[in-house]
């Protein structure tokens, strides 16, 4: 078994909406053979675009990276699930978090949290100045 077999497995979120799912491979690793830290927190970006895409109603940039934590190493052939919830929509911008969790190929059904972001994505015209955010029907 693997060393992380020892480590509790860790529950899946129920706040949050399953956006993700992945699976790197021998491509995506660093020099230690792990999946490389640029590689996740580009999906992490991805992911966490997927729920103020339908507030905004329009093009989006990620303005700001305000936390990221690499809490386990990703292996190849893990199964990523992406797990984000909104937290704050403000006039121009939306903050997400998101939660990754990993199923060890060897360990399929259980899970472990490798890593866990919050990111703001502000709406954008045309031009790509920041433009308000479209409120719902009946919002306040």
């Amino acid at each position: 078994m693997s060393q992380h077999s020892s480590r509790p497995a860790a529950p899946l979120p129920t706040d949050k909406e399953l956006v993700l799912k992945v699976i790197p491979v021998p491509a995506d690793t660093n020099g230690n053979g792990d999946i490389f830290g640029g590689w996740v927190m580009a999906q992490v970006d991805l992911a966490g675009s997927v729920l103020p895409a339908r507030h905004v109603q329009g093009r989006m940039a990620t303005v700001a990276v305000n936390e990221f934590i690499f809490k386990q190493p990703v292996r190849v052939g893990d199964i990523l699930s992406f797990y984000a919830s909104v937290t704050r929509i403000g006039h121009t911008s939306i903050t997400v978090e998101v939660e990754v969790f990993a199923e060890r190929f060897a360990e399929q059904g259980r899970y472990v949290k490798v890593t866990e972001a919050r990111l703001t994505y502000v709406a954008i015209d045309s031009e790509g100045r920041p433009r308000p955010v479209p409120q719902a029907q009946g919002s306040v």
